[in-house]
């Protein structure tokens, strides 16, 4: 009986200390899982944390972009009831505009008009302009006396030389020679004629022989042949 008893007592005293042993892992066991499971709130904390922020970060932009959404909604708005106020306004304009449209048209064959009638003077001009340049050089050669033969021994006179030009074209020659070679646009201004008169008149007086002309590059120069220098710097006196 007593062999039972301590049996017994042992098996007790075992199963007690299975019993502590086993609450001590099941304890040890229980805390690591409260570890665990803090662990993971606080995880799940921060990501409900970082999501709320993401949220809140979200919701921003969104009220944001409402904000301009809303903004630009008023200036279309107003941008539309402008385009309605300058569309009254040019509304009377359109009707304006046809109006002087159709004075253009008029006006525009009136012009036409107005240029066929500028051309035919034009070519009137044209035609008067060829007349008076034949009667120009008809004139030069009426007023023009004939070349007179004399021996080489006999002086020439400068009245003889200059007797076949006109006064303009004597005034061309002396400033030619006092002041050097000149261009036909340069005489133009001093001579206070036309381009195409004193074309005309500095190719005569070249064709004539008074001149030399200098064709190294376009307007030429022109200058006084040295024959003729004589005549128009010291001009004889008459003889008694």
């Amino acid at each position: 009986m007593n062999k039972v008893i301590d049996f017994l007592m042992v098996l007790l005293g075992v199963l007690v200390i299975v019993t502590v042993g086993a609450s001590i892992e099941y304890y040890r066991r229980l805390r690591e899982a409260q570890k665990e499971y803090e662990k993971a709130k606080n995880a799940v904390e921060d990501i409900v944390l970082s999501f709320n922020r993401e949220l809140k970060r979200e919701a921003d932009k969104l009220e944001l972009v409402a904000y301009k959404i809303e903004g630009s909604n008023a200036k279309a708005d107003a941008s539309v009831k402008r385009a309605d106020a300058i569309e009254k306004k040019f509304a009377p304009l359109e009707n304006q505009l046809g109006a002087v449209v159709e004075n253009n048209a008029a006006v525009g064959s009136q012009v036409a008009e107005a240029e066929k009638k500028i051309q035919t003077l034009e070519s009137v001009q044209d035609a008067l302009k060829t007349k008076v340049s034949g009667l120009e050089e008809q004139m030069q050669k009426f007023t023009a006396l004939p070349e007179m033969s004399v021996e080489p021994v006999m002086p020439i006179k400068r009245d003889k030389a200059m007797a076949a030009l006109t006064d303009t074209e004597v005034a061309v020659l002396e400033m030619l020679s006092a002041e050097g070679a000149k261009t036909a646009p340069e005489i133009k201004e001093r001579v206070q004629l036309s381009r195409e008169h004193t074309a005309r008149l500095m190719k005569k007086l070249y064709e004539k022989g008074y001149l030399e002309r200098e064709t190294g590059k376009i307007p030429f120069r022109y200058s006084v042949k040295k024959e003729m220098e004589k005549f128009l710097k010291k001009p004889e006196s008459p003889q008694t």
